[in-house]
């Protein structure tokens, strides 16, 4: 399923020429990125909890959705800078509420509303989010600590390591990297799934990597894809050689984003709310200023 940011954005998608007629069939519904930028302090979601009702509710693979919640003002997009996350609340009734950190996936070009992809777990915010009826309210806010480094990210290349919905940046990122067309940022994406319905967003990723290629490199790792499968890519978990094959070498114009469950994080670059850098990352030389944990 593709990720769309507004209709009436939509352009043609730039195809280049070699690709054959299925493949353009293929990619002709999946929009094409595009850098609706806002600096930070615009977000129509501010330092308190304001309720937005959910308008609509997509399933993207088996276990996670597609939400889309409606603005306090229908006439203007979110407002969140690049790159940024909301805070959302919500849980049973009667019990702590849950606080959870989402990335949206539309862009400020779509007004009135907003799209998050959230992995559906038993329990937690997520099964909640995912029993609520239409209209019903969610509280949202946006503080500073959710602004995270802010495009243009002035770097030659850059790395994103994601795992499963933590492709939810690196949509928002691409968006500006490859919507701005006075940028020539190239971009290695490692992106590790379960199984290869897994893959989230891969309409959208194959679509804009073919359209910008050599702009956008796209790995996928598969750690638990049944054996004898047709899947002809890499298997088994984002390693040290992976690493080294899908990303160039660290050097002062590159920089890394890291987003996905938290053995992901302590694997490559130590737990996501530590400004040390340490795992697989620091061990091939990459700089605590190079690495950004989403």
């Amino acid at each position: 399923m593709a990720l769309h940011h507004a209709s009436a954005s939509r352009q043609p998608l730039r195809l280049s020429p070699p690709l054959a007629a299925p493949l353009r069939r293929r990619f002709s519904s999946v929009p094409p990125p595009v850098a609706a930028l806002v600096p930070p302090g615009e977000c129509q979601f501010g330092e308190e909890w304001v309720a937005a009702p959910l308008l609509g509710r997509a399933d993207l693979n088996h276990d996670t959705r597609l939400f889309t919640f409606g603005l306090p003002d229908p006439g203007k997009p979110l407002g969140l800078s690049t790159c940024a996350c909301i805070l959302a609340r919500g849980g049973a009734e009667g019990a702590e509420p849950v606080v959870r950190p989402y990335t949206p996936v539309s862009t400020n070009a779509l007004l009135g509303k907003f799209e998050l992809m959230v992995k559906v777990y038993s329990g937690g915010l997520s099964a909640h989010l995912d029993g609520l009826p239409i209209g019903a309210p969610v509280a949202f806010k946006h503080i500073q600590f959710n602004v995270k480094t802010q495009y243009p990210f002035g770097r030659r290349r850059l790395g994103m390591l994601a795992g499963g919905t933590g492709i939810a940046p690196m949509i928002q990122a691409l968006h500006a990297v490859l919507g701005s067309a006075d940028d020539s940022t190239v971009v290695d994406l490692l992106y590790g799934s379960k199984t290869e319905p897994d893959i989230l967003a891969r309409d959208t990723l194959d679509a804009w990597s073919a359209a910008y290629p050599g702009r956008l490199n796209v790995t996928h790792v598969l750690s638990h894809e049944p054996a004898g499968s047709a899947w002809a890519g890499a298997r088994g978990f984002i390693s040290e050689p992976l690493l080294r094959q899908a990303l160039t070498p660290p050097d002062a114009d590159s920089a890394l984003f890291v987003c996905g469950p938290p053995p992901m994080y302590d694997l490559l670059c130590g737990p996501r709310g530590e400004e040390e850098l340490t795992g697989l990352l620091a061990d091939m030389g990459y700089t605590a200023g190079q690495v950004h944990k989403f």
